[in-house]
């Protein structure tokens, strides 16, 4: 036998004994509350009916809503991609549809508007709305809604609140506001939903000393927040100028407490949420957080926190 024989023979024994020591991660897993069986990434799952359901059963669900939420983990690639998806199909069983995000505050409007009608740049846009400033995340991740946007002419709502505001809030309350800096935003900021409270207290507690007079403005920021954008999109449905389909974070929608429950409030609508879903771990997720849940992989790159809240 040769050396060159005896050399590939030896490689093929190093590669069969090397292959079959290899272990390919699993990918996690995650129980649903009340179910028996563990759901894997890529799924999408009914949480009201607890079954597997497909894309294109998820879509005929939810089209005929009059305001539907997204939501996403900021810097997940996957939930930008989940939301272009569900976009284009709603898109396409809609005649008139109009796109909320959260990552627009109302005063930038106007540029959005420009954007949208094909009368700037993306260039100029992002420079007008000072995307790294005000909302920090990779353009990159949001550039498919805002392209298929001005392809299509869809109108974009600019639904979030200033962001300056919040930051004030935060730091001395919202009592702390000037009348002008009050004017801003909703008369109606809800700061008694209990179990609200309680899931935000949870949050700050994990990642803040426990400053009861701290908390209080956090959570009084975070229904800055909410009721902002819940107060535009209510304007929005109560026009009677068509269907909503609504990107925000995912906090702004678990359980609905957030922008779901405080849009209903200001005008009946039919809405539901689709919640992009990370798997960390062998979690137990809630059956209450959302209709339906997207399950992925967790997020392999960390971009910058951006402006967003806790999630």
């Amino acid at each position: 036998m040769s050396f060159v024989q005896t050399t590939i023979i030896a490689a093929v024994c190093l590669c069969v004994i090397g292959c079959a020591g290899l272990r390919h991660p699993q990918p996690p897993t995650a129980a649903i509350d009340g179910l028996p069986e563990r759901f894997r990434p890529g799924q999408i799952v009914d949480l009201n009916s607890g079954k597997v359901i497909a894309f294109d059963e998820l879509i005929a669900n939810i089209s005929s809503k009059d305001l539907i939420f997204v939501g996403e983990a900021h810097d997940n690639p996957d939930h930008h991609l989940i939301q272009i998806q569900i976009l284009q199909a709603v898109a396409g069983r809609s005649t008139s549809l109009t796109m909320g995000m959260e990552f627009f505050q109302k005063p930038q409007q106007p540029m959005v508007d420009s954007y949208v009608q094909g009368e700037i740049s993306e260039k100029e846009f992002l420079e007008a709305v000072d995307w790294r400033k005000t909302w920090g995340f990779d353009y990159h991740l949001y550039r498919p809604l805002m392209q298929l946007a001005r392809e299509k002419r869809y109108r974009v709502l600019a639904i979030n609140a200033p962001s300056a505001l919040v930051r004030k809030v935060a730091r001395t309350g919202l009592q702390s506001l000037e009348p002008s800096e009050r004017d801003q935003l909703p008369k109606e900021i809800d700061l008694t939903q209990s179990r609200h409270r309680a899931l935000l207290q949870e949050i700050y507690n994990e990642h803040t000393p426990r400053d009861l007079k701290q908390f209080e403005f956090f959570y009084e920021a975070q229904c800055v927040w909410d009721e902002t954008m819940a107060s535009h999109l209510a304007e929005h449905l109560a026009s009677g100028k068509g269907r909503l389909i609504a990107f925000t974070g995912n906090g702004h929608i678990v359980n609905k407490f957030g922008i779901p429950d405080r849009t209903v409030r200001r005008v009946p609508a039919s809405v539901v949420t689709v919640m992009p879903y990370p798997l960390n771990g062998n979690e137990t997720i809630d059956r209450g957080i959302a209709d339906y849940v997207w399950l992925t992989l967790p997020s392999p790159l960390r971009f910058s926190m951006g402006q967003g809240g806790f999630w």
